[in-house]
């Protein structure tokens, strides 16, 4: 077979037709103007609308914190602050669904805390983004990384740190997944704490990282620090000593509340149960209520003080006036009133010191019903405290025209009418300040607050040794005093109300006080509801621990003992040398 030289080819020997060498010139030469005129169309001609188009696609408005201002207790001690914790997040789109794809999920669900299925129908909710688990411990954040799962990433956000936990946790509440307060001075100042988020808009890639900063940045301007009025090692004492007696007395909870006379300021406020703020995942709905603040009761016996600081005033009585109390019982438009015990005859002071019912009744007949109101009105009854807590209740009182002479007698010993611990711990500031109350207030306050008069210095006076005589032997509760401090105050002991009635055997305890009796510096209100240890009166269940909470407080406040001599302390939970409480 002959071979064909290439050069002889028939196909090199054939010639191109010059019209179409011209054709593809001019085809190449047009296609190149197109483009040269497109380019021209969308960068000089339309270069805002492809501009906008195209920030609209990738361009992000990006948030910028700012940083929420950390609370802390009159010391400078932290009770509230931020740290930067990792947050899982992911784009289900690029996870894939295939069944290995879902298998090898199943450990990422065990590390962020979720079954299997319900790991996927999180990421089936949106296939852009999703939150996996906000604020995780490092711990966690690093073994997810180390799955390098596609479709997986982590970023930083604040999370809150509760430093004083359960016992501060009524008072400083906590923040949402948004970090919002929303609960305690968290939500009451959360405007302040919050601050200002700044932003900019950035460029995206589709993983949600930034490649570019586009425009003007409007920087964050960071929350207020709040300084409050708690001092943190009173409160921890004071939530630690409540917790003692709970558990002692098989108590349903409790409540301490403890006042600075001198300025108003709450120094502490503790409630049994309570909870971790920043672990709220078996968080159930009593924990969450302040009961100082939110729950009312009737006071009880405590009431007794300002009917007998009510009558001296309008000098119906004297401190030594003897009102016969025989035979321990007084019939009111066809009602009995009793004491625990007969007394006989009594003065205004033992009336008080030993709380006969019907001693207080016979007092409270030298007085109108116009005239109790107003004072129990004055002394913030009835009325919501001005205080700054979300949900402070304001408690029961009827206008007196619509008193009935027994409802009248019963008022005078504290029922028919309800508070809380903390409108009742600021009641008796009116004892410790010789007459003045004062607003009470959970912020730092330097200067001493402005008071307004209720009884005069005085009449303070007298009912402030009365105080005492009931806080000491004779008296309801002779387990409040302690080693280096005169105390005064009084047991209140009540049945718990139930439909229209009252409980049988379901009481609560409390009693409210002030130290040292010849300079006052404090008042302290305790309150145990439901013992169910056998013991239920004020006077042995609440009393010892406002001895133990007013002793710590002085010593921390640096108050010097005003006893020269140190008492005879009667032995915790025997009761020897009190008098039982009429209530």
């Amino acid at each position: 077979m002959r071979s064909v030289r290439y050069s002889n080819s028939p196909l090199l020997a054939s010639r191109t037709p010059p019209w179409r060498a011209k054709f593809l010139v001019a085809l190449i030469g047009l296609g190149f103007l197109g483009l040269v005129g497109r380019a021209a169309w969308i960068q000089l001609i339309h270069n805002d609308f492809y501009q906008q188009k195209g920030e609209r696609n990738y361009a992000r408005k990006l948030d910028l914190p700012a940083k929420r201002g950390r609370i802390m207790d009159r010391n400078g001690l932290l009770l509230a602050t931020s740290v930067a914790a990792p947050t899982v997040w992911a784009i289900p789109k690029d996870m894939g669904q295939r069944a290995a794809d879902r298998a090898a999920r199943r450990p990422l669900a065990k590390l962020l805390g979720y079954k299997p299925e319900e790991l996927e129908q999180r990421l089936a909710a949106n296939d852009k983004f999703v939150y996996l688990r906000r604020r995780v411990s490092e711990d966690t954040a690093r073994a997810v990384q180390g799955l390098a799962l596609p479709g997986v990433h982590l970023m930083h956000e604040d999370k809150r740190l509760y430093p004083e936990a359960e016992a501060a946790a009524h008072v400083v509440g906590f923040t949402d997944a948004e970090d919002r307060g929303f609960e305690g001075v968290e939500k009451t100042f959360d405007g302040s704490l919050s601050g200002q988020d700044g932003s900019r808009r950035v460029i995206r890639n589709r993983l949600g990282e930034v490649v570019e900063a586009v425009g003007e940045t409007l920087p964050a301007v960071d929350g207020q620090d709040l300084r409050l009025s708690i001092d943190s090692k009173i409160q921890f004492f004071a939530y630690q000593r409540l917790a003692q007696a709970v558990t002692q007395h098989g108590a349903k909870g409790g409540s301490v509340v403890v006042l600075d006379v001198q300025t108003g300021e709450l120094l502490a406020l503790a409630n049994l149960p309570s909870y971790r703020p920043d672990d709220r995942a078996r968080l159930k709905g009593e924990q969450l209520r302040n009961r100082a603040l939110t729950d009312t009761f009737e006071p009880g016996s405590t009431m007794k003080p300002f009917i007998a600081g009510l009558a001296l005033e309008r000098h119906r009585i004297q401190p030594d006036t003897r009102i016969d109390t025989a035979p321990g019982r007084i019939s009111i438009t066809g009602s009995t009133i009793s004491d625990a015990h007969p007394h006989g005859v009594l003065t205004v002071a033992e009336i008080v010191q030993k709380s006969s019912n019907v001693g207080t009744v016979k007092i409270a007949q030298t007085l109108e019903s116009r005239e109790m109101w107003e004072l129990f009105t004055a002394v913030g009854l009835g009325q919501k405290p001005r205080v700054e807590f979300p949900a402070a209740a304001s408690g029961r009182l009827r206008p007196y025209r619509s008193w009935r002479p027994i409802e009248k007698a019963t008022m005078s010993y504290g029922y028919g009418l309800s508070a809380s611990l903390l409108q009742l711990a600021r009641a008796y500031t009116v004892f410790a300040r010789d007459g003045e109350i004062i607003p009470v207030t959970l912020q730092r306050r330097s200067e001493p607050a402005a008071g307004e008069r209720v009884f005069s210095a005085e009449t303070a006076r007298e009912v402030r040794q009365m105080l005492q005589l009931a806080a000491g032997p004779g008296g309801t509760a002779p387990l409040a005093q302690t080693q280096a401090y005169s105390v005064g105050g009084k047991t209140g002991t009540a049945h718990v109300q139930e439909g229209k009635g009252y409980a049988a055997k379901r009481y609560r305890s409390w009693f409210v006080g002030l130290a040292p009796v010849s300079a006052p510096r404090i008042v302290v209100a305790v309150m145990v509801e439901e013992p169910s240890k056998g013991q239920y009166f004020g006077g042995l269940v609440a009393a010892p621990v406002f001895s133990d909470v007013v002793q710590q407080s002085l010593q921390t406040l640096g108050v010097t003992p005003d006893l020269a001599v140190e008492p005879r302390i009667v032995a915790r939970g025997s009761g020897q040398g009190a008098v039982e409480e009429s209530f």
